[in-house]
């Protein structure tokens, strides 16, 4: 496959062929997820697919921040390449690494300290309560490497290249799926046995990807030298009285981490995670709504947000896309391609919302009852059915969501893509909670749309302002 330059070529081609690697790893991702369900409740249970699905809105949460703190590093990562800037680029590499790594560990500690506190306190049912505190717990000791696995993919993004984390990730997706069927359907393992396969595939896949960065990065440094003699060759031309980037870069050579650039993530990074985890802090603090209707609506429920999560990936890709697509062209200072690559990303995620609303709308049935064993309650089996062909008609809502945040990421103009995220999730929450009592648990799903849009519009209006294209992270004096 062709690799497009998002500086040069066209802007659809070039964002739609950065983006399938994207989208096909993250396909793969939700798919050894949603495989996990399948071989949980198929080999052990309505209940122990219920636990996990208790755990799992809560595990996301974490892997969501990771992703959001990997996009904060990659805007830094994605402006100074699209400038140049080859050695601030590495050292943006390295802040991000040493400090997410550093989070990641906090974050365990803090998971295995909380995570039965958590459960109760969303009101985990008590039949399947031990068990999600043992799939959690689990998971937690291997955080670090799974932080370091989504902050890794994220750089790879930003270096323009999409391709490794999706190798990775089949690899990943494989050897997850295999170990899930030798510990969980050969050994019998259960519930710890998904988790443990879920950390081992993906904290080797993070060690993998560590090695290849790490020589990817090398290679960088034959281009700051080309750069240097190019820049010795034109010293006839005066110079403006500030340290050039070639010279900057000299100096900065032998930097592994920068305050200034670590605040500079921070401030995407933040939004980022919000915007990334939305769904996911959604899910959770709904969790104790739909945990109240007992473990067989949870079941149907769980097996119908793993399919959610499989048919955003196109959209949040696209979003992602767009995000590195701004950041290195407006490194470049070429603010009117940003907005040929908006409307070429508005048919890309109409295209994936027609193809997702198709499938769903024929097959959601058949989908949901390969999540259950047979003899599973009917009330799994409907809350699954009635989740699905409820929201299937609503995707393009995020797809046109995740582009507009997109732009607005990859240009750090992040108060206002800040205040959609959180009038999203206020939405979803605000109804599930006050409306369920009257709707039952389709209130929980119904107000996804709602908070899509809502989202949507608020960004959308700042985008027409054009105030983002001002927006820049990083100074060509630096």
């Amino acid at each position: 496959m062709k690799k497009y330059n998002m500086l040069t070529d066209s802007p659809g081609r070039s964002l739609f062929f950065f983006a399938l690697p994207m989208i096909f790893g993250n396909l793969f991702q939700q798919f050894y997820s949603t495989v996990d369900s399948i071989i949980v409740g198929q080999f052990v249970g309505e209940d122990a697919l219920a636990a996990v699905g208790a755990s799992y809105s809560l595990t996301t949460v974490f892997i969501m921040i990771a992703i959001g703190g990997g996009i904060g590093a990659s805007v830094i990562t994605s402006q100074y390449l699209g400038a140049g800037l080859y050695k601030r680029m590495k050292t943006s590499v390295y802040t991000a690494l040493i400090s997410f790594v550093t989070v990641s560990i906090i974050l365990g500690v803090f998971g295995l300290f909380f995570s039965s506190k958590i459960l109760v306190g969303l009101n985990t049912p008590e039949n399947i309560l031990a068990d999600a505190m043992l799939y959690l717990n689990i998971y937690f000791v291997g955080l670090p490497f799974l932080f370091m696995y989504n902050i890794l993919s994220s750089i790879f993004n930003a270096l323009g290249n999409s391709k490794t984390p999706l190798y990775l990730l089949i690899f990943s997706s494989l050897l997850n799926i295999v170990m899930d069927l030798l510990l969980v359907g050969g050994f019998g393992f259960g519930i710890a046995g998904a988790a443990v396969a879920t950390v081992f595939a993906q904290g080797l896949s993070a060690v993998i990807s560590f090695c290849i960065l790490m020589y990817t990065l090398r290679g960088y440094a034959g281009q700051e030298e080309h750069k240097e003699q190019k820049e010795g060759e034109r010293q006839q031309v005066k110079e403006v009285a500030v340290l050039t980037a070639s010279e900057h870069g000299m100096e900065k050579e032998k930097s592994l981490f920068d305050v200034g650039m670590l605040g500079n993530m921070i401030k995407v990074a933040i939004p980022s995670m919000l915007q990334q985890s939305i769904v996911s802090i959604g899910m959770l603090l709904v969790q104790s709504v739909v945990n109240g209707f007992g473990s067989s609506v949870l079941a149907g429920y769980t097996a119908g947000t793993r399919i959610e999560s499989v048919c955003i990936v196109p959209m949040i890709a696209s979003g992602n896309a767009v995000s590195t697509f701004t950041a290195q062209n407006l490194g470049a200072g070429n603010s009117e391609r940003v907005k040929k690559g908006y409307l070429a990303a508005v048919k890309m995620v109409v295209g994936f919302a027609v193809v997702i609303c198709l499938v769903l709308t024929l097959f959601h049935g058949a989908i949901i009852r390969s999540f259950l064993e047979r003899g599973s309650e009917p009330a799994a089996f409907e809350t699954g059915n009635a989740y699905l062909s409820f929201i299937a008609f609503f995707f393009v809502c995020i797809g046109l969501k995740a582009i507009t945040d997109g732009v607005l990421r990859g240009s750090g103009d992040v108060v206002i893509f800040t205040l959609a995220n959180l009038v999203n999730l206020g939405i979803r929450v605000t109804i599930a909670f006050s409306m369920a009592p009257h709707w039952g648990v389709q209130a929980v799903w119904i107000a996804v749309p709602m908070g899509w849009s809502a989202n949507f519009l608020i960004s959308f209006v700042r985008y027409l302002t054009g105030k983002w294209s001002k927006k820049k992270l990083i100074k060509m004096e630096e």
